[in-house]
């Protein structure tokens, strides 16, 4: 009820500000579990697309969200955000097992593989979360990829511009094999990985985003 009311609430601003638009709406099944694997420009990312689908979408965000500003943990909630403590050992697989049960009740999720934002607009090497999730659900992965978000609010901006917004949707992908399986994990990841690239059109780099900033930081 309260994601209804919140998506009702800001959703014309949204509209009205940042004029989004959507391709491909009609991959995302009416009913059902999927997992929308998108790319990541923008802390933004994880509020247009869900503004632009009629299903609720659920991401991960930092438990700190949940705990500090009583209006960010009361739009968190709003917006089906999933408090995971990232400080723990256990963070990742947490999430994945959030993120499974979540499917498992035939709701919608929402991940970027690349496990954090592109420090330059560019698209990185995934993780292998996405593929686990695939393959221990048998839910189908919808390839996304967010046009345009990086302008409006790029890393290390508190204010945002006024541009306009894309998303598009790509064809479901299906996967079968062991989840316990690495080589067949990175597979099913990269395979993801390039869908998105091919919907977003950004260079792919074959790294981790966050081994870049780690570099950069030093």
């Amino acid at each position: 009820m309260l994601y209804r009311l919140t998506k009702i609430v800001s959703g014309p601003f949204l509209h009205l500000l940042w004029r989004p638009r959507i391709e491909g709406a009609d991959h995302v099944p009416i009913t059902g579990p999927a997992i929308l694997a998108s790319n990541h420009l923008s802390i933004l990312d994880s509020t247009f697309l869900p503004l632009m689908l009629p299903r609720k979408v659920s991401f991960v965000a930092k438990a700190e969200y949940f705990t500090g500003n009583p209006l960010t943990a009361m739009f968190m909630r709003a917006t089906g955000q999933i408090a995971i403590d990232r400080e723990s050992a256990s963070a990742a697989q947490a999430m994945l097992d959030a993120a499974a049960d979540l499917l498992k009740r035939g709701e919608l999720f929402g991940i970027y593989p690349e496990g954090t934002r592109s420090p330059d607009g560019r698209l990185y090497r995934g993780k292998i979360g996405v593929a686990w999730l695939a393959l221990t659900t048998g839910a189908p992965v919808l390839p996304v990829a967010m046009i345009g978000t990086d302008r409006v609010l790029p890393p290390g901006r508190s204010v945002p511009r006024v541009r306009r917004i894309g998303v598009r949707v790509g064809e479901p992908m299906t996967f079968s094999g062991d989840p316990g399986h690495a080589r067949t994990r990175r597979e099913v990841t990269d395979q993801v990985m390039q869908a998105i690239q091919k919907l977003s059109g950004q260079e792919y780099v074959p790294v981790y985003a966050s081994s870049v900033k780690a570099r950069r930081q030093e």
